[in-house]
């Protein structure tokens, strides 16, 4: 046995679909670890050929050829180092979540993964068969096992890969970043290590997919569950740790541990790197939004800004007549700060000629929401106009209290492709705005201190159609993360009617968020893939 292994972990940003750039990607970074490092083995992430999560083009049969053709390429490419790898593997007319390791043209090791998630984001038994067996290949004389994302996650698959004789587990992901993640993956996977006695490599992906990001965070565990080496969350990387074989076992090297982040840091950077992988990854030459003078909107201003510069940045401002000249003003400061474009539209031409066409339908009525949805659509109708003439997306500015609430107009702020702050409350919100400032002030203190209001009539505020939001987002975070009742969420001290009141209001208003953009997944459930209520539902609180 030598006495060393270096593993190259490739913690990389890849493309759902891209077959071929996924594959040039694999080739491209097992040379440089075998060149660069002078590694023994690089590591890629879950179904790296094919991007994670690839849902339904898996049933693709043209997927199923350029899947064939990738695997095919990497065996006969890679030469003088051991590549493993995620793929979809075809059998018949089954699909397994798998893993391979070549060297030299040579198979050393395949894998099909065992545990199939089935809950939250994850629905793996729509796709994939269950792999029962274990793999265990040798490397310079050490005997490696693998597993997959969630075979770590519960006990089983770790024990019989060490049951086969390994000494080591490698273990390859698709996990998505959710506040506290990183956290609960190292706690999980030292308990795998204290089951089995051996130590772990565990490889994340990195970047945004759709509604889901994944952050990377790529680490290494000795046997005693320590953690000797933690790849920097959200960002890609060849990351070099090196095995040493010893009497007592194998043991990883102590590295770099880059530190965990604290929580509106890393939320923060969940939403830049969704945002500029959205952007990007759909190859739009950037982006418009709406820029109120509230917090919501100078919140993604900001994001959008670091995520692809302020050159790809247009922000729009489109006053009426209860537009403050504090929101005005401030908006205006924001967007010279940050250096983007800003416009300034007016919005009364369009509602007075909106209101003259519907004249004869509204005769006898009694102003009400409906001329507020107005106002909203009516600025709608100018950023899509704005996004289809110069290809820019438009960014939604909506939050989580106001999407689970319907604090909202269907087909007028809520208007737009990506919705960068979609699953953050609106306290969060505030959290997220005071953080970034004190990385340089970039979001006026005045449109933080302000009481937010959408301004759609005289003197408007938030608090007099909803609950104050220190009330209403723990109300909502018991109802939609927790799945809580009305007496369990009123036995944590908030008024019964309120209750009820705000979860009759997230149930009336799911066809609104069915018609809603994706947006950044940062909690433990989203509105989304892993939210499934009916829109239609006589199901009645106070149950």
């Amino acid at each position: 046995m030598n006495d060393k292994i270096i593993v190259a972990l490739a913690q990389l940003d890849l493309v759902v679909g891209d077959v071929a750039g996924n594959t040039a990607r694999i080739l491209e970074y097992a040379e440089r670890a075998r060149d660069e490092m002078q590694a023994d083995l690089v590591v890629f992430p879950e179904l790296a050929v094919c991007g994670y999560p690839p849902e339904d083009l898996l049933f693709h049969t043209g997927l199923r050829r350029r899947v064939a053709k990738a695997i095919e390429t990497i065996r006969e490419s890679v030469r003088d180092i051991a590549v493993l790898f995620g793929y979809p593997e075809y059998v018949d007319d089954d699909i397994y979540n798998a893993c391979a390791v070549f060297h030299n043209g040579k198979v050393l090791a395949t894998y099909r993964k065992h545990l199939l998630p089935n809950y939250r984001v994850f629905d793996e038994q729509r796709y994939f068969k269950a792999g029962r067996n274990a793999a265990v290949f040798r490397l310079k004389g050490v005997r490696v096992g693998l597993n997959i994302c969630e075979d770590v996650w519960k006990k089983g698959p770790a024990a019989a890969s060490r049951s086969a004789g390994a000494e080591v587990i490698v273990a390859i992901n698709g996990s998505p970043y959710e506040l506290g993640s990183q956290e609960y993956r190292e706690e999980v996977v030292r308990s795998r290590v204290r089951e089995t006695g051996i130590p772990a490599v565990y490889l994340n992906l990195v970047g945004g997919q759709d509604e889901l990001v994944f952050d990377g965070g790529s680490f290494t565990m000795n046997a005693d569950g320590e953690v000797q080496f933690r790849a920097p969350p959200f960002s890609e990387g060849l990351y070099r740790v090196v095995l040493e074989a010893k009497a007592s076992g194998i043991v990883p090297l102590p590295g770099e541990i880059c530190p965990i982040l604290p929580t509106e840091k890393s939320v923060y950077e969940a939403l830049v790197c969704g945002t500029r992988d959205y952007v990007d990854k759909h190859t739009f030459p950037g982006v418009v939004l709406g820029l109120s003078g509230g917090i919501d909107s100078a919140l993604i201003l900001t994001v959008a800004c670091d995520a692809l510069g302020a050159e790809r940045v247009r922000a729009v401002m489109m006053p009426f007549r209860y537009t403050s000249t504090m929101s005005q003003e401030d908006a205006a400061k924001q967007a010279k700060s940050l250096g983007v474009r800003y416009d300034v539209i007016p919005i009364e031409p369009i509602y007075e000629a909106v209101l003259r066409q519907l004249k004869p339908i509204f005769e006898g009525r009694p102003v009400d929401v409906t001329e507020e949805n107005i106002q909203a659509r009516s600025r709608g109708l100018l950023l899509m106009a704005i996004s289809n003439k110069t290809g820019r997306m438009l960014l939604t500015t909506g939050n989580k209290s106001e999407m689970a609430v319907g604090y909202a107009t269907l087909y007028g702020d809520m208007a737009g492709g990506f919705a960068p702050i979609k699953d953050c409350s609106k306290s969060l919100v505030y959290r997220l705005a005071r953080y970034r400032n004190t990385l340089g002030e970039v979001i006026p203190e005045r449109v933080i201190s302000r009481p937010p209001s959408a301004e759609l009539r005289p003197n408007q505020k938030d608090s007099d159609s909803l609950p104050d939001y220190g009330v209403l987002d723990p109300i909502l975070e018991a109802f939609i993360e927790e799945d809580l009742s009305v007496d369990e969420i009123t036995a944590r001290g908030f008024d019964r009617d309120v209750v009820i009141r705000v979860l009759q209001l997230v149930k009336t208003n799911e066809y609104k968020r069915r018609q809603a953009p994706p947006g950044i997944r940062i909690s433990g459930r989203a509105f989304g893939r892993d939210w499934r209520y009916p829109i239609t539902s006589r199901y009645t609180f106070p149950e």
